[in-house]
């Protein structure tokens, strides 16, 4: 009877894991082939019709960026007259008000919040200044493609939609296992997206490349994650929340393994607490196809260190069961044994079977100390600045 019930919770973990990261994005090209849709392309949308923009950036001490961000938006190809650039610093201590106060001819304009506070009580502070139908929030070290505003505001002459995101493309100059590691990564979320807008909405968006309808802004907790709980609330409200994936966005990754489970721990912590906010949204009765989209792209996501880790104990306590368990063992010491020769190799090129479970296991290994964190009752407001 033991053994059923490890060998029951077995297959219960490794099948999740299957569905998490194979069953769920085959479902989602399936129906996204039969019934799929798509937003509204920029070459669709004539200059006349552009809606005016704000484009809002959170800075705390980032004099090293800041100045090449807002030139990057300037130079955009969006009219003029219709675009602005504002910036919101968190009680930055650095050059970095100089150099935004240093942009006042040509309109950018400069909010500073006091005390820090964090990224969304500053947009909580900013939103409201801004006069563009359509904000579009931008990361202090964020790069935009030419078109990227464009492209990114083109979805939202379909009324439906009022939150879009763009496609984030990681650079990995350096060579660094993370950095290439991530960019794979990002390819396989974003085909994953791309397929949810067919279906209606996305359900996770790039926090340095989205944009939103000025309209459907509400002010946030300042320990909610505004790149998760902001579009979630949009759907909440009945509008689509969608992909665009010519509104490309370039930014360095993380070259350096302990930065980047550091960033994902912030981002799996604010997360749980964003599915805990949003709990309603997880009712089919309600928001059908998208409470299923919701549980299996983010809360069994969120969950599968808990998966690895069932199948991983459950396995040793069968291993006397005979072949077959001890082959399931071998196979996921494999697995990990291929994660530690990543780990230890961490720099230049390296075969898909070394970059996948090395990455796969540094995100999952982050979003199990999150969790842990989350269940403690622990919350993060503010962080420090890439470096």
């Amino acid at each position: 009877m033991i053994d059923f019930i490890t060998s029951f919770v077995f297959w219960c973990c490794a099948l999740a894991l299957g569905y998490i990261y194979a069953g769920y994005p085959l479902l989602c090209a399936l129906l996204a082939r039969v019934f799929g849709r798509r937003p509204l392309a920029a070459a669709t949308v004539q200059d006349e019709d552009l809606p005016r923009v704000s484009v809002i950036t959170a800075a705390f001490n980032e004099a090293a960026h800041i100045g090449a961000t807002i030139t990057n938006k300037l130079a955009q190809d969006y009219p003029r007259d219709r675009l602005e650039v504002l910036v919101v610093s968190d009680a930055s201590e650095d050059r970095t008000d100089k150099i935004v106060a240093g942009f006042a001819a040509e309109g950018v304009r400069l909010l500073r919040q006091e005390p820090r506070a964090g990224k969304t009580s500053a947009l909580n502070l900013g939103v409201p200044e801004t006069t563009g139908e359509i904000v579009v929030f931008a990361d202090a070290n964020s790069l935009y493609a030419p078109n990227a505003l464009r492209e990114l505001v083109a979805p939202f002459a379909d009324r439906k939609v009022g939150y879009v995101t763009g496609r984030m493309v990681y650079r990995a100059a350096d060579g660094s296992l993370t950095g290439e590691a991530c960019s794979a990564y990002m390819r396989y979320e974003n085909q994953l997206r791309a397929w949810e807008t067919q279906l209606g909405s996305i359900v996770g968006v790039d926090g340095g490349v989205d944009a939103v309808r000025r309209e459907l802004y509400v002010a946030m907790n300042p320990d909610q994650l505004p790149d998760f709980v902001l579009p979630l609330s949009v759907r909440e409200g009945g509008r689509r929340v969608v992909y665009a994936s010519r509104a490309l966005l370039y930014e360095e990754a993380l070259a350096s393994a302990r930065d980047e489970f550091r960033m994902r721990v912030r981002v799996s912590l604010r997360a749980w607490h964003a599915l805990r906010d949003k709990s309603a949204l997880f009712n089919p009765l309600r928001y059908g196809l998208f409470a299923w989209q919701l549980f299996s792209h983010k809360l069994l996501r969120y969950l599968a260190p808990v998966f690895q880790l069932g199948a991983l104990l459950t396995n040793i306590f069968l291993l006397d069961g005979g072949p077959f368990w001890q082959g399931m063992f071998l196979l996921q010491m494999v697995f990990y044994g291929l994660t530690l020769v990543g780990h230890l190799k961490r720099r230049g090129a390296a075969p898909v079977l070394v970059v996948f479970p090395y990455y796969l296991n540094l995100v999952n290994a982050a979003a199990g100390l999150a969790f842990v964190s989350f269940l403690r009752g622990k919350k993060q407001v503010i962080w420090n600045p890439r470096t």
